[in-house]
């Protein structure tokens, strides 16, 4: 009886484990084929600029619905924005990084003042044009930019995903697409360095510079490829989502300029490859990018605002990829990197550059915890010099206290010799053109010759060598010639005891100043710069208003040669040498006149002390406030007037002791001493338009600081309204002066930079 029990339970026990099995069995296979039947998801992104703006729109949607992406494949602005997608960034915060980008900025590589060298921006704010000049061959820059900046934001955002090598292993796998610009070959880019690659495929011929991967230089992938649908198909996507903000033909209508032309012709190619490509989409979203161009950087909004609003015209066939899928999918917000600390540096490619040269640019010290956004400032120190190409870095995790090693390669500039060229106008100098020859290397690795030659109505040269040492000691040598041809206040070449003064305001004058310097530099930081040399200034003072005997007899109220040493600390970390919103400004120079030849045959030593301080703070991004003070003295021997201080009229290249003053004309006011101070405000009621408003107040005449006129209440004042227009010439200015105390008013007009 047991047996048969047990027979029995035996034989349902196998029955039990036989369903249990099968059951399990059908689970599985129902589950395998589930998951065999879950699509693959691809992302297309093509080329277009600034409208690829676009593109964020349409992530922003894709990410509202849960659509889980399994590859992303895109070109040029496809490429930068599906790449930081396949990073783990979200479309919304893509978007609002995005929002906070300058533009201008990143994409022209204007990088900060405080960035470049004294030299770089005592010398380079006053020319318009710059034309590589070797061989004395002018020609066009490779680029209109290097790609620094773009490269640095970009490796800041990857440093997520900083150690992948192989593309697929990003949290989205992804590719984009370069041209091999020798060969004209379409290259895939699924592996190396993320951020590298894809400053490659968005190389816009023209407007960035080639980039060097592996020997191959790469420009744009749109060139060749600017929708790689069917390389994304290759990789195993079973739905492919395909977003499209090329530019389509435009009508005859539309066609009314030679670039409007030539970028036609460029599109044939590209538009007409589009036909077939877009029909190779599951999904084809097309944003209306109609009224927008490649560099409409600054309609972002609209622009993204678009892009969604396209797919969501996609909304049902979206949301049937999303009911294909089996989980949401929720990206998480990255944090960026706020604090970096540099253990060791390594740098190749320098052969002219010392590595001391290098480190004394970047000023890295070892150890040192930083900010990220110093971390970049001290890259564009670098950069800023001039002196190289492109500086490309890796930051690779230290062993040692959880720090990075830099690791680096730069290339020097090949292209040693400028022409630079610039046009001005103003009240003093009128109407003057410049031609400006730039060596660097001349002598060697680390010096720059410039030579700058003024032709108009007051002609004009300024010649500058400096060996630049960085930290260490650095030379320099200046020579100097300026004339300007004006009606002035004759105590600038009369003393007043003189009996020509009787009866006489003004005096219209030639004056000529030509000055050589030999002098040494220190820099304590890359904002303060001591200087200490030693001067030679030719004088020479003449007119037609004033003669004695024949009237076509010419009058020489000075023709001096002086000698003396001088002293001068700078500190400047003005934002804006024109228009600063932020920053300190402060100017001591001390002058002390050992000799003298000619008509100064009584002569006896004297000095003269000068500051000027600075400093602009904003209210908002559109109002900046500018309060400025200065003031001089003459010591020792005061029968040479030709050294006094001026003031009056508006500008920025006054020589010697000339200063402007608003609501008198030029060089109206005289004396040995002077106080002032000037406030404006800075109104940009535009991007690059500005409405001012300055006051000024001055104390001026002979020996204020001994008998205490430099404290008392401001004997001359004068005010100024004026519109200011940024344009790549320069500033184009016109204010209106008054002064209460003479009731005159004097309109100064200014276009283009100051020299």
């Amino acid at each position: 009886m047991s047996q048969t029990y047990d027979l029995r339970f035996r034989s349902k026990l196998i029955i039990y484990t036989l369903i249990l099995f099968f059951i399990s069995f059908n689970l599985l296979k129902a589950q395998e084929i589930a998951e065999a039947k879950e699509p693959k998801v691809g992302l297309v992104l093509s080329g277009g600029g600034a409208k690829g703006f676009a593109h964020i729109g349409v992530l922003k949607v894709i990410d509202s619905l849960g659509i889980k992406i399994d590859y992303v494949a895109g070109t040029s602005m496809g490429a930068i924005i599906g790449s930081l997608y396949a990073t783990g960034y979200s479309g919304k915060q893509l978007e609002a990084m995005f929002k906070t980008q300058d533009f201008d900025e990143l994409i022209n590589d204007n990088f900060p003042r405080s960035a470049k060298p004294f030299y770089e921006r005592e010398n380079a704010e006053k020319y318009a044009v710059s034309l590589p000049f070797d061989n004395f061959n002018i020609s066009l820059p490779s680029a209109l930019s290097r790609g620094q900046n773009v490269y640095n934001l970009l490796y800041q955002l990857m440093l997520p995903v900083n150690n992948i090598r192989d593309f697929e292993n990003l949290p989205i796998p992804f590719f984009c697409i370069a041209t091999d610009i020798e060969t004209g070959e379409s290259l895939i880019m699924d592996k190396g360095k993320l951020a590298k690659a894809v400053t490659a495929s968005g190389a816009l011929p023209s407007l960035f510079q080639p980039v060097v991967i592996d020997g191959k230089i790469l420009i744009d992938g749109g060139v060749t490829n600017n929708f790689p649908v069917e390389e994304l198909r290759a990789k195993g996507m079973d739905i492919i989502i395909g977003v499209d903000v090329q530019d389509a033909l435009k009508d005859r209508e539309s066609l009314k300029s030679a670039p409007d032309i030539l970028l036609q012709i460029n599109n044939f190619r590209t538009i007409n490859a589009m036909k077939s490509k877009a029909a190779l989409t599951d999904i084809y979203i097309k944003p209306d990018i109609t009224n927008f161009s490649v560099i409409s950087f600054n309609e972002g909004d609209n622009i993204i605002a678009n892009g969604e609003a396209a797919a969501r015209v996609n909304i049902m066939s979206l949301q049937n990829v999303r009911r294909q899928q089996t989980s949401i999918l929720k990206k998480q917000n990255i944090k960026l990197l706020d604090s970096i600390k540099i253990n060791a540096i390594s740098i190749t490619g320098n052969e002219k550059y010392t590595r001391s040269y290098l480190l004394g640019k970047l000023k890295f010290k070892n150890e040192e915890k930083i900010s990220y956004s110093d971390f970049r400032k001290r890259i564009n120190n670098l950069i800023a010099t001039n002196n190289f190409d492109t500086f490309r870095y890796e930051l690779e995790p230290s062993t040692k206290d959880y720090g990075y090693n830099l690791a680096g390669e730069i290339r020097e500039s090949e292209t040693t010799t400028f022409l630079k060229l610039g046009v001005h106008y103003d009240g003093l100098y009128k109407s003057a053109a410049l031609a400006n020859l730039t060596k660097k290397r001349l002598l060697f690795n680390n010096d720059i010759a410039s030579l700058d030659l003024v032709l108009g109505d007051n002609s004009r040269y300024n010649f500058n060598y400096f060996i630049d040492k960085g930290f260490y000691i650095s030379i320099g040598l200046k020579s100097r010639y300026n004339s300007f041809n004006k009606n002035i206040n004759p105590l600038i070449a009369l003393e007043e005891e003189s009996p020509l003064l009787v009866g006489l305001n003004k005096i219209d004058v030639q004056l000529s100043d030509f000055t050589n310097q030999v002098y040494l530099q220190t820099i304590f930081r890359k904002d303060f710069a001591l200087r200490i040399g030693a001067e030679h200034k030719r004088l020479k003072i003449t007119s037609e208003t004033i003669v004695e005997g024949n009237q076509d007899d010419e009058i020489i109220f000075e023709k001096t040669d002086y000698f003396g040493v001088f002293g001068n600390l700078i500190f400047d970390d003005y934002d804006n040498v024109h228009f600063p919103k932020n920053g300190f400004y402060f100017n001591g120079d001390f002058h002390l006149y050992l000799d003298a030849s000619n008509f100064n045959s009584d002569f006896k030593e004297f000095s003269i002390a000068k500051a000027d301080i600075g400093y602009a703070f904003s209210f908002s991004d559109n109002l900046a406030f500018k309060t400025e003070t200065s003031g001089g003295f003459k010591i020792g021997d005061d029968s040479t007037t030709t050294l006094g201080f001026g003031l009056g009229g508006y500008g920025n290249n006054f020589i010697n002791n000339f200063q402007s003053f608003y609501g008198y004309d030029y060089l109206a006011l005289f004396g040995d001493s002077f106080v002032k101070a000037t406030f404006t405000l800075d109104y940009e009621i535009f991007k690059k338009h500005h409405i001012i408003i300055a006051a000024n107040y001055a104390n001026i005449e002979d020996g204020i600081f001994e008998s205490g006129e430099w404290l008392s209440s401001p004997d001359y004042s004068g005010y100024a309204i004026g519109y200011s227009l940024e344009t790549f010439l320069g500033p184009l200015e016109g204010k209106y002066t008054y002064s209460p105390e003479t009731g005159n008013g004097y309109w100064f007009f200014n276009l283009g930079f100051w020299f």
